[in-house]
Parts: C-alpha cells; structure tokens; sequence
C-alpha cells in the first residue's frame, strides 16, 4: 500500500469527522436522543504536565494508551506501539532482546554503549531510566502508556531532547484485587501475568505482580541448533502503599526482571567470496555464545519510594527516590559466521540513583510545578573484539567507565488570562558532570583478552589509557518553554508552544589513539551537547457532542550540534589493509526538522469506531562535516527516521446476548505504514529498509461485568519481513568476507489471550 492511498482515506476520514460534527449520531432515536455523556468517546486522563488533565485538554503533543486498549489490541511491548505513533521508531536494539533503541520527531539514539545517552527519556512512574539496557519491557501491571513528543524539561526530572515515553502503574483499590493475564500463541507462546493487591489494615495496601514471558525463536542458529530471536523473561514487581492521613500517601515499589533469551544474531545480506547466503532472514551461523563463561543475560532491577503530601487543599509536596541497576552479559557476533572472527563479548553494569522534589499548585485562575532533580549515575562496558586478521590475529579489548552525575531545577506555570485564555511559563537549568575512563588493549590473537576471560593473551600494545582525570567536562544550560492556550468553545482547543531541549556532552567510548589524526589533547575535548529549538502550533478538537476526535500539530525543530556516534574500519599502520576499528562520535552540525501529526477517533456508530493517525517529517541536515573537514550535508539524511508514517484501525462492535455469559464481541482490522528507512546517516542499499506496510487484527470477546476477556490476534498477518536494525563493516576483517548484518521485526504471529478479573 502505497501512503499516499492511506493518506487519502485518513484525509477522507478527517473530512467525515467534520460532516458528522452537523448531525446527529446515526443510532440515536429521534424521539428520545442519547445524552451527550453517552454519545461521547472514552475519556483518557493524562499526566503529562504533572497533574491529571484529559488529553483533550492538554497543551502536549501526546498519544495516550490506557490498559483496556493495549489488551484490545494485543500490543504486547513497547516496540509494538510504534505502528500507532506518529513520528517515532521504537525497536529493540540490534544485536538484542530488551536494549531499546527509540527515535521521536526525528531525535534519538541506536548506540548503546556508556558515554552515549538516549535522545527519548523512559520513565517508570516518573523515574528516569539513565540507560537502555533492559528498558524494552513487557507491558503489565500498568494503568497506562504515555508518549510525548518534543523537548520535556521544564515539567520533568531528566531534561530529555526528543520525548518521553511514561509507564504508569495502577495504585491499588479498596477492594482485593486479583488478575490473571495469560496468552498462547504462534512459536510456541506462552506468557502468564498473575496480579494481585489486598489491604493489611486500613491505610496499609501491599500488591504486586509476577510474569513468565516465553517464545521459540523464529529461526535457527545453524552453528549450534539454538533457536534465534526466542523469548525468554521473568519479571516481576512488588509495592505497599500507605495513607497513615487523608493528607498523605507513601508507596514504596521494587521491580526485578531476567531475561535469559538466547543472544538474537544477525543474518548477513552481503555474502562473502564462494558463500551461500541463507535464505530465512531469522537463521545466522554464529558461533559466540557466551560472556567471560555465562550464557546471555539481562538483570534489571530497582527500588523506589514516592511520597505525596497535601500541604493545603491547592499545594501538594511531593518526593521521588529511586535506585536502580542492570547487569548485561551480551555476546554478539559481528559477523555471524560460524568462526572464531569478528567476535564481540561484551559486559555491560549500569547504576543509578535519581531524587526529586516537587511542588505542585492547582489554583482557580493558575496552576504550577517546581522541582528540584539530582541523577548520580555510573555506566561501565568492557567488550573484546577478536579478528582473525591473516596477517596478524588480534583481539582489541575496550573498557569504559563513565560517571555522570547531573542536578537541575525547574518550574512551569499555566495562567488563566481570560476566561478562553491561557499562557504557560517554564524554564529549566540544568548542569551536567561527566567523567569518564577508557582503556584500549591490544592482544595477539584472537582467542580474547584477559579482562574478557582469557588469562594467558599476549599484551602487544595499550592503544588508550585516559583516566577519569583526562575526561572530564560539565556541561551547563538554561532551557525555556513558553506556551500560549486558546479554547476557542467547548468543543476545540488551539495552542502554540516554543520549547528548548539540551542534551550533555561526553566521550567517544571507543577511542583509539593509534589511529593517524587523534591526538590526546583531541580526545580529551569529547563531543558538545545537542540542543533543539522547537516552535509548534496544534489543536485537539471533538465533534459532535464528543464522537470525533480530532487532534493535530504543525512542527519545526532548529537542531545543532547534532551527536552522530559510530564505529569505523581502520588502517592503523598505514599498510592499506584495515585491522583494526575505532570510534568516530562528531558533532555533525546543524539540522532543520518539520513535521506534521494528526491523530483522529471517530465513533461512527454506536457499534463501529475508526482510528487513525499520520506522521510527516522533514528532516534534513544543513551542516554535516565529515572527514577532511569537508560539508556532505547533502549526501546525509537522518536515521530511524521515515517520511510518512501512517496507521488506520476500525472496529465493530456487537452485544453477545444469548451467550450463557453475555458480553460484546469486537472485530478490528488494521494496516500501518512505514516510509522508507535508513539505519545509518549514510544510504546501505543492503541495509536501509524500503516502504512497507503492516497489517493486524483481532478478535475480543469481552463480558459484561469486564471480568473476563478473550481475545484472537493477529499481527503481521502478511508475513512481511522488514529489517529494524543493522552493523555495517564491509572492509573488516577481510574484503573477502564483509560483514554486513541485518536484524528483523516479527514475522506474522497469532496468538490467544486471556484477561480475567477474580
């Protein structure tokens, strides 16, 4: 499908949502109309400034997805939302099962290694998630998802450059409370999800939640007969809350999440000299299995504590602590060939600690937040990379600690100048202090390093040895937003917004001083911060007494110091043949983003309801120095980043009434669109994803009292392979075996779930 016909049935529907604003719905009797709280669509109640709104209502670009509709939809994970977000790419990492790599209006990061941080903050119930690792979870347990779209700062505790993505979690009722979430599906599916909550006493609650996610893979390691891109997670979450007064609330929360998946290789799409490619793209010959002796791992886990307490009827104080670490045995090979080439075990071990307080006034004519944030975090990786060269077998061993510890304040006000008329404040200051340590080894041979689990290697050279005295630098930088609101009646809000986003800057986690042209005193100056400007222009609007919603945004972004990370082949003896790699993280220059978003829901019927959104953005580079100085803007385009981005979904609805246990059946077909994708500022034909188009759909049966639901789905349902990540050496080791790998989405799944409510 090509998106300029689904572009013309949104703009159909857009237009049809304008007609049904003149009549009545078509199901109401004209004697006897429904009220206007009966016509109207669900109400979604949204924290995105820090104090409940409804989305209609909220001056953000933010797409909101409550609990009933992430399990009406079957959308499993938080990659799987990206089909219905405009403007955003969220996938798993590659060479990964849970690294997120995720991109909005154009900002983001795919490089997960310490010294690069994501251009989208991820928040658990408003803790920010310093590192990647670990951060694709599985949806359970949580209220509702939230996404936000341009710089936030001035609301929230980590100043983020491209968006936010919000897991809310459900406070406990009064009631005991006991669910089940179970599905089987295709590859052998079977994900289980046992929740549950009870009161010890009056004012004390304790809850929590306990999760088996499985899967097959969907191809085969052919090296070892292990499954490829398999699933296998535990998670878990435990909180109690307290309310010793009407004036305050305590709950103390820890989660825990493991995930023993086998490592998900890559397939090779060039082939090498005499080799036969293989032909299903989730099959790889990889040999590396293990990490200094463990199999692949993931282990998440935090604690936190959140305390709110209303200091009068209009001003509540509020306290968020949290600590966090994960630890990531990784073994990933380069060039997924079954040889003892191009491997690359890596560790990785993040910690963190993040405390924030807040002020929060709701008044009559204004409302208001100010906060105070600290983030104490470190983020260590060390990784061999073992190329069997002819000429000299080596292994160069890479260490890197970074510590980054940042403090900021905050604060943003929303005044009511007239009855229709409203302006928001805000601004932050925010100070970054990095410091960072990195070793390079080089050994002889490619059977590993010592720090890697090889005590015997051979020490030829210390490429890199700067310490946490070298690499230093702070980072400091006042960022502003301003707002304006109109609601120009009831039914139809205007806003317009200028916002700034910062994001620090750091060290090339890879450097290697051997390579000709970098010197210490180069090294030691690091890469600058980013900063986006961002001026928007939207409306959220609702037609006819509520049964069409209709909600848009016109951006422009001014982007500079753009942090473009990426690994290299390199010549380090000046011999013509590369043997080694290195690190070539810049600031690229200047860039210029537009866009536009519209989101739409129209109840059509009392029994059949259309959503749909679409995604335009231009992005273009208008400044990119490469190598020898020289501007290639021109040849440059930005990553993870599509076009147009399109999805249309509808679902009818009818009442199961003779049923033994009556309820409503609902059917929903979909089809989203993504444009054409590259994985990297430069275009791989081998790599870079054409246009392509993704078709879903489910069944759900859902009882009348909501205690039970079941629910037939199906994604992907054309089995349309589509790459999502890639590595590209196309020069190392050898020119006779390249090494350029790509990564997949899911094939066509069909799975049946289970949600009941004891």
């Amino acid at each position: 499908m090509k998106v300029a016909r689904l572009s013309v049935v949104i703009a159909s529907l857009f237009a049809a949502g304008q007609t049904l604003a003149q009549q009545p719905a078509s199901t109401a009797p004209a004697a006897a109309p429904a009220k206007a709280e009966d016509d109207k669509t669900e109400k979604i109640t949204v924290t995105a400034r820090r104090r409940e709104e409804t989305l209609q209502d909220v001056p953000v670009s933010v797409t909101a997805f409550t609990a009933d509709t992430l399990s009406k939809l079957g959308l499993t994970d938080i990659a799987a939302l990206q089909t219905t977000i405009p403007n955003a790419t969220l996938t798993a990492s590659r060479g990964t099962n849970s690294t997120l790599t995720s991109f909005i209006r154009g900002v983001g990061q795919q490089d997960p290694v310490a010294g690069y941080e994501s251009g989208v903050g991820i928040y658990l119930d408003d803790i920010y998630l310093a590192r990647p690792q670990g951060a694709l979870v599985d949806i359970y347990d949580v209220e509702r998802v939230e996404v936000l779209r341009g710089p936030q700062g001035t609301l929230y505790g980590r100043n983020t450059i491209g968006g936010a993505i919000k897991y809310v979690t459900r406070k406990m009722g009064n009631q005991n409370d006991l669910r089940l979430k179970a599905s089987l599906g295709t590859f052998n599916q079977m994900d289980i999800a046992l929740t549950g909550s009870t009161a010890l006493s009056d004012g004390v609650k304790i809850g929590g939640t306990v999760a088996k996610f499985t899967r097959d893979g969907f191809g085969t390691n052919r090296a070892n007969g292990d499954e490829n891109y398999n699933k296998d997670v535990t998670a878990a979450r435990l909180s109690m809350e307290f309310t010793p007064s009407s004036n305050l609330f305590v709950r103390i929360a820890g989660d825990y999440s493991q995930d023993k998946s086998n490592p998900r290789h890559g397939h090779r799409v060039v082939a090498g000299a005499g080799e036969q490619l293989l032909s299903n793209e989730y099959d790889s010959n990889a040999n590396l299995t293990k990490v200094l002796g463990r199999d692949q791992e993931v282990k998440a886990q935090g604690v936190s504590a959140l305390v709110e307490y209303n200091l009068t009827n209009d001003l509540v104080f509020k306290s968020v602590t949290a600590k966090r670490k994960d630890k990531s045995y990784a073994p990933i090979d380069f060039d997924s060939r079954n040889a003892p080439d191009f491997d690359v075990p890596a560790l990785y071990e993040n910690e963190q600690f993040s405390q924030e307080f807040q002020l929060n006034y709701t008044g009559k004519s204004w409302q208001g937040i100010a906060g105070v944030y600290y983030l104490d975090s470190n983020a260590y990786n060390k990784f061999d990379v073992r190329l069997n060269l002819p000429a000299l077998p080596n292994t160069a061993m890479t260490e890197n600690d970074v510590d980054t510890k940042a403090w900021a304040i905050f604060a943003d006000a929303s005044f009511d100048v007239s009855k229709d008329l409203s302006v928001s404040i805000g601004g932050r200051y925010t100070e970054d202090e990095r410091k960072a340590s990195t070793l390079r080894k080089l050994y002889l041979g490619n059977a590993g390093s010592v720090e890697l689990g090889t005590p015997n290697a051979v020490l030829l050279a210390t490429q890199t040895n700067l310490g946490k005295n070298d690499l230093q630098r702070t980072d400091k930088k006042f960022t502003p937003r301003i707002s304006i609101g109109w609601k120009a009646s009831a039914e139809h809000n205007l806003y317009a917004s200028i916002s700034q986003g910062f994001k620090g800057g750091s060290f090339d986690p890879r450097l290697n001083l051997t390579v000709p042209g970098l010197t210490v005193a180069k090294a030691k100056q690091g890469f600058e911060p980013e900063e986006i400007t961002t001026y928007e222009l939207g409306f959220k609007s609702q037609f006819n007494r509520g049964r069409v919603l209709v909600n848009g945004a016109v951006f422009r972004s001014d982007y500079k110091d753009v942090q473009i990370p990426g690994s290299i082949a390199v010549d380090t003896n000046n011999d013509g043949i590369d043997d080694s790699f290195a690190g070539v993280t810049t600031n690229a220059g200047k860039a210029k983003i537009n866009g536009l978003e519209l989101e739409m829901m129209a109840r059509l019927t009392d029994a059949f309801t259309i959503t749909a959104m679409y995604g335009h953005i231009d992005a273009k580079f208008t400044k990119f120095v490469g190598a020898g100085n020289v501007d290639v803007a021109s040849q440059r385009k930005f990553q993870n980043t599509p076009k147009n981005t399109a999805n249309i979904r509808a679902t009818y609805e009818w009442p199961m009434s003779a049923m033994a246990k009556p309820g409503k059946l609902a059917l929903t077909g979909g089809a989203s669109f993504r444009d054409d994708t590259q994985q990297f500022e430069f275009a791989l034909p081998t790599l870079d994803q054409k246009a392509f188009t993704l078709v879903d759909a489910s069944l759900v049966w859902t009882s009348t009292d909501s205690k039970l639901r079941v629910g037939l789905h199906g994604k992907n349902l054309s089995d349309k392979r589509y790459k999502i990540a890639g590595y590209n050496f196309p020069t190392l080791p050898t020119t006779a075996l390249p090494s350029v790998l790509a990564f997949y989405g899911n094939p066509r799944t069909v799975s049946l779930t289970l949600d009941y409510k004891f």
